[in-house]
This record gives structure tokens, sequence and C-alpha cells, in this order.
């Protein structure tokens, strides 16, 4: 039998959290790249938050998935067939295209990657997006400095990890906040943070042992009630980097958050000149990413950076391993075997 496209379809948009019925799963003709085109091959794919913004119609930064799309994510995998100049069969490479097998896309996208220099799924997490998007956001934003206090919340997942691993290597005292006891001990025993808290616990009680002068750096992933725990605690000049609000993601736009506490009172921001920045990795990050890989590179060879995946095998699963995602049932940054 002739190999085909395995693709996963964005069937109609989510009301509220995503489930199954929500995507179509249907096998296509392999594509043929056009001129100046690369068909690429699939070995990993990404599962990662921002993609369920994608799946709303809702006003963003991005062009939501059409309804009977191919749904958005990154690969990393090898090149099939080059109708472009720089890529030939057998290259390892990041960047191909989507919830599919094979993808064909420009050469602008695509990074070709050593296949020795660490696994190959590693190129969807610390040394991918997830960790471009920690140090774009740290540099730029964060600033940390020897000595100050950074809390990062959802601390064990693709970005969390790496944020507080480069704030330890930046000299900070790092507090990580995450989701049960077992994820806890990893950010503590494996990753090295100085504490991490459990946010179904007592967490205001936390943060006043944990960072009992202040927070200076605190970087977003969460929103919603660790935010407005967090917020009242960050020092004069305190940094807050927004990266990314989970808790909110499946909250339409208007709602009352249901049930979730309202957002903090900002009047503090001019009293503390406190700085609070959104980013979007795309808009500076991957002309950056040779700098980042190599920078990462160094650090993962000395050891000073480690990582966790959660792997889930076959393409066919990446629905049930999103939904999964948005609950907060991965533990680490979630990749699809494809095959």
């Amino acid at each position: 039998m002739a190999e085909t496209n395995l693709q996963i379809l964005l069937r109609r948009r989510p009301q509220g959290a995503p489930v199954p019925e929500d995507f179509e799963i249907v096998e296509t003709p392999v594509p043929e790249p056009a001129e100046g085109e690369v068909l690429v091959r699939a070995r990993w794919l990404s599962l990662d938050p921002y993609m369920r913004g994608r799946m709303s119609d809702a006003k963003s930064y991005a062009k939501p998935v059409e309804i009977g799309a191919v749904m958005e994510g990154q690969t990393a995998g090898e090149v099939v067939a080059s109708r472009a100049p720089g890529f030939a069969p057998g290259d390892t490479v990041l960047g191909g295209y989507g919830w599919q097998r094979f993808s064909c896309v420009q050469p602008a996208r695509l990074f070709r990657i050593d296949p020795q220099e660490a696994p190959l799924s590693a190129s969807l997490g610390v040394l991918g997006m997830p960790g471009l998007t920690a140090w774009v956001g740290l540099e730029d934003i964060g600033q940390p400095k020897a000595g100050e206090t950074m809390v990062v919340s959802a601390a064990s997942g693709a970005v969390g990890q790496v944020v507080g691993q480069i704030g330890k290597i930046r000299g900070c005292k790092v507090v990580g906040i995450a989701g049960g006891r077992k994820k806890c001990d990893f950010v503590t025993g494996e990753l090295g943070f100085d504490a991490c808290l459990d946010h179904h616990e007592d967490l205001d009680a936390q943060l006043d042992k944990a960072c009992p002068e202040g927070i200076d750096v605190y970087w977003e992933n969460v929103g919603g009630p660790v935010q407005a725990a967090v917020f009242p605690r960050l020092n004069d000049f305190g940094r807050m980097v927004m990266c990314g609000m989970i808790a909110q993601y499946n909250i339409a736009p208007g709602a009352d958050a249901s049930g979730a506490p309202p957002g903090p009172n900002l009047g503090p921001v001019v009293r503390k000149r406190l700085r609070i920045q959104g980013f979007i990795v795309s808009d500076t990050g991957w002309p950056r990413y040779p700098e980042f890989r190599r920078q990462m590179l160094g650090w993962l060879r000395e050891g000073r950076v480690r990582w966790r995946e959660d792997v889930v095998e076959g393409l066919r699963n990446a629905p049930d391993a999103f939904i999964g995602l948005l609950q907060g049932r991965n533990f680490g940054k979630l990749v699809v075997k494809v095959d």
C-alpha cells in the first residue's frame, strides 16, 4: 500500500474546553512540493498551549486555523524531496508544519540541525520554540540579576523549566509553582530550583515563606489565582514577563472567567514602577535562533540545563494529548512521536 499523509484537521471551533469531536483524522495523498518548496516528513510534533488560541476565531496576533484545515504546529523530521536551494533529501530539519505526517514548506521556515547534537525531539522543546521563548523573554524583559528572586509559574512545563534554569545560571533565587508534589519534587530535585510551591495548597502562605523579601521577576504562564497571589508581592522595579495565561484559554471573551477571581488591581504598577510586558516569540525570536541554539547547546553539554519530555506515541493520539495539556495532565514538554 502506498504511503499516505495522515492529517488531523480542525472540524469545528471549541465552545470552552476542546473535546475529541472538535478534530477530524483523515488520510490524504502525500503532497508534491512546488518550485521553491521542501517536502518534510515529520518524526516529532510539538503540542503547545498557544494552539488553543488558533482554534478560536477571536481576534488575536495570528490568523486562526480555518475549519477543515490542518491543525497548526511545528515538527522536526527530515527532508524527503526538495525544489529549493540549500536543502537536500536526508537533511534533518526543524520547521515542518502542522499535525500531519508530510508538509510542504518554504525554506525560510526551516532550520537545518545536526541530529548528533541532541535528540531530535529536543529541537521542539529545550532547543526549540519553548526554549527560545524562555531565552528571549528573560533577555529582553525579565533581565534577571544575581541576587534577585524569580518566581516561575507552570515551572515543570516546557517553557517554565527552561526559564528557571536560566534564572539559576544568572545567579537568581528561583521559586517555581507547579501542580502537585511529584512535579514540585522534579522542579527542585532535577532542575535545581531553590523551591517549588504546589498551587493546590495555600499559595499565599507558601509565597510568604519562600519569598520573604518579595519578588523581582515573575514569569507568567498561568494567570488566574496564581497571578492574583504573586502580583501583590512584586518588589519596586519588578518585571512581570507575560508569556501565557493557560488558566484562561478555554474562557470565552467577555465571560466572567467561570468564577475565577478578577484581575489584580493595577494601581501598584505606578507606585512600584513595575514593568509588565507581553511578548510573542515569533516577533523577534526566530532570527536569533542560531545564537540561542549555540548558547543552549553549551549549557546542555555543561549539565547546567536539563529537560523532561512527555512523549505520546502516534499522531492519531495528538487530540487527546492536547486536551490533556490544557488540563495539566502532561509532565514536561509534550511531544508526539508521529509514527
